[in-house]
């Protein structure tokens, strides 16, 4: 349907950002708004704590835009102010009033807090929920705020995304305009979990989720564990079995029972994912996205993220396809551009991820051109479906330009099977069904990076040279000949593999890789010093699939040893021209460490509590009639 025309799982990034800043201050803000500090009182009892910026000229009224956040809306105190307020500076200095809220159970808001608490669609009196949260703090703002409008906006990028994505479900009426940034759709699919794998490279921000408060507090009580090495992949090799972990969150003094996870460690989102590693009513219950029918058609919807988004590119496409089903009366748009984790919010005229440059003011056209102009069409301007925007604000990552279409995916794309064949050949024919085997060595997985260094949350590997990937044996490399035209991807992939292992667990990735020219010779300044262009693999979409979970997320089951097996994997959506000149390359491996845990290879009823003993080197095997489906642009 066409509508327009043409920070860390997390706002980590941004949180630190701000605690670390060394730029000179800002006064614009103090200069030009007045805060306030208030504790909203919800329908339950609990109060949470809210802070008002106000415009100073108070002879108009405007609207509201809320952000509700787990990450702290500091400075506290009515003297201390924030330097920069709302989604970008053209808002802050147009004029808004901007309402930061610290969300139940974090920082100073009473409560209890729940990592992603389920909505109850049918509450019963007095109970609460981050929908009904929502509802009554826009309720309590438009009645209490002075010089309002009655139009409340609400907006957020990666945990506040999701706090946004909330919002517009069962909306309050003055709800009028909603945009979820690398907003979370479900935790078993986003930041933590990849199609049931475990991020073990979030290991370090557990704990900014997992640990209870007993009071308000203006002040940090959760700590961060110490790894002390600047190499994670030996670490975590070192560590072994994923049950040692449970040391690094134990914040008390207790005896370890080696068979229940209870009593073994202090922090509730550890122990939750410890105790639930199937897709069960636990995680079911958490997801947002199957609620997202109940997004009223009064409320206007922009969904942005990322292409090379490594911690929720799940979430936002998601969230844009499952409101786009159900809301076919819906204002529901799409942006989506070269960027990592929030990095639209960025104030940088020049647009990097990791080692690849995407071009000059990509963010910052982004803001003054696209979420300025939706924010003010619906919270200040007409506020109808003629916004002059586009339905789908799109960046090819290979032509490096934006694209506008009606629709996501565009109407004119296709389904196009290319087969793994011998030889490393990428094919659109297959004439055998032959077998491709590696071993999988447990002491020696297959790296996601060649850096030595330890990460919060890894970033950069979404554009990383994958040569050296290319040239292990553990790595099965598939690629098509030199293209004689370009070649564009437009919408999802997905991998129809047929394979085997010699034991009865295995995981499988997929990587897509564009083969850049070996005669280009320029570089950047953010390129590595080990690195050139020439040749350069840029990693353009990647997945795992752990294997128990091929046919139910919810009920696993083994491999039988060397037992020809389908297993599908569906990879996020692309956009992405491979030049003429370049090569599709396509990677397959069964390792990707320390992104994800190690998986036994033999099957366990719970990796998470599996033994040294479990883990076992295997052969694995693919079969030259396995495919991948891509979408591609005619």
């Amino acid at each position: 349907m066409k509508h327009f025309l043409p920070l860390l799982s997390f706002s980590i990034f941004l949180f630190i950002a701000c605690k670390t800043s060394t730029e000179k201050e800002d006064t614009f803000v103090m200069n030009n708004y007045t805060k306030k500090e208030v504790n909203i009182i919800m329908r339950d009892g609990i109060k949470l704590h809210t802070t008002i910026y106000s415009p100073k000229d108070t002879s108009k009224k405007y609207p509201i835009l809320l952000q509700r956040t787990p990450y702290s809306c500091k400075p506290y105190g009515k003297s201390k102010m924030k330097t920069k307020i709302g989604p970008n500076i053209h808002l802050m200095k147009q004029g808004n009033i901007f309402v930061y809220q610290d969300v139940r159970g974090r920082w100073m808001s009473e409560g209890v807090y729940d990592n992603m608490r389920a909505y109850i669609p049918t509450k019963k009196a007095n109970q609460s929920d981050e929908v009904s949260d929502t509802y009554d703090t826009i309720d309590w703002l438009v009645k209490n705020v002075k010089n309002n409008n009655e139009k409340v906006g609400t907006w957020g990028i990666s945990y506040p995304g999701y706090y946004a994505t909330v919002s517009a479900i069962d909306a309050h009426p003055a709800l009028k305009a909603v945009s979820p940034q690398a907003c979370i759709g479900d935790f078993f699919f986003d930041d933590f979990h990849h199609n049931g794998a475990f991020l073990l490279s979030y290991f370090k921000a557990i704990s900014l989720f997992g640990r209870y408060k007993d009071k308000p507090t203006d002040t940090a009580w959760y700590t961060f564990p110490e790894m002390n090495t600047q190499d994670q992949y030996q670490f975590f090799l070192d560590i072994g079995p994923l049950k040692n972990l449970n040391t690094y969150f134990q914040y008390n003094t207790t005896e370890i029972d080696s068979t229940k996870s209870k009593g073994l460690t202090d922090d509730f989102f550890w122990s939750e994912i410890i105790d639930h590693p199937n897709y069960d009513k636990n995680w079911k219950k958490k997801g947002i996205i199957q609620y997202l029918n109940k997004v009223p058609s009064s409320v206007a919807t922009m969904i942005v993220g990322g292409w090379f988004d490594a911690e929720d590119l799940y979430g936002p496409l998601e969230t844009y396809k499952r409101i786009e089903k159900h809301g076919k009366e819906n204002y529901n748009t799409l942006v989506f551009g070269p960027w990592d984790h929030g990095k639209w919010a960025s104030a940088s005229s020049r647009n990097y991820v990791g080692n690849y440059y995407f071009g000059d003011s990509i963010s910052l056209k982004f803001q003054s051109e696209i979420e300025t102009k939706f924010f003010n069409h619906f919270l200040k301007g007409k506020g109808d479906k003629n916004s002059s925007l586009p339905e789908a604000y799109v960046f090819d990552t290979g032509k490096k330009e934006w694209k506008s279409y009606d629709s996501w995916p565009p109407k004119d794309v296709a389904k196009e099977n290319w087969f793994l064949s011998n030889n490393q050949k990428l094919t659109l024919d297959t004439k055998s069904t032959e077998k491709i085997s590696f071993i999988s060595d447990i002491k020696k997985p297959v790296p996601y990076s060649e850096d030595i260094k330890t990460v919060f949350t890894p970033r950069k590997y979404m554009t990383d040279d994958q040569r050296f990937a290319a040239r292990r044996p553990d790595v099965l490399v598939f690629e098509t000949d030199i293209l004689k035209y370009d070649y564009t991807l437009a919408g999802d992939i997905l991998a129809k593999l047929k394979v085997a292992t010699t034991g009865s667990a295995a995981d499988w990735i997929v990587k897509i890789i564009d083969v850049h020219p070996a005669d280009i010779e320029e570089n950047n300044e953010k390129l590595q010093n080990h690195l050139k262009m020439s040749n350069y693999h840029l990693m353009v979409r990647s997945e795992v699939m752990r294997g128990r979970f091929r046919n139910s997320f919810e009920f696993p089951e083994p491999f039988i040893p060397n037992k020809k097996t389908d297993v599908n994997i569906k990879l996020q959506d692309v956009f992405h021209t491979f030049k003429k000149g370049h090569k599709l390359q396509i990677q397959v491996q069964s390792t990707w460490f320390p992104l994800i845990d190690l998986n036994p290879q033999t099957f366990v009823e719970n990796i998470y509590k599996a033994d040294k003993k479990d883990f076992k080197t295997q052969t694995h095997t693919i079969f030259t009639d396995s495919s991948i489906e891509f979408s591609v642009l005619k």
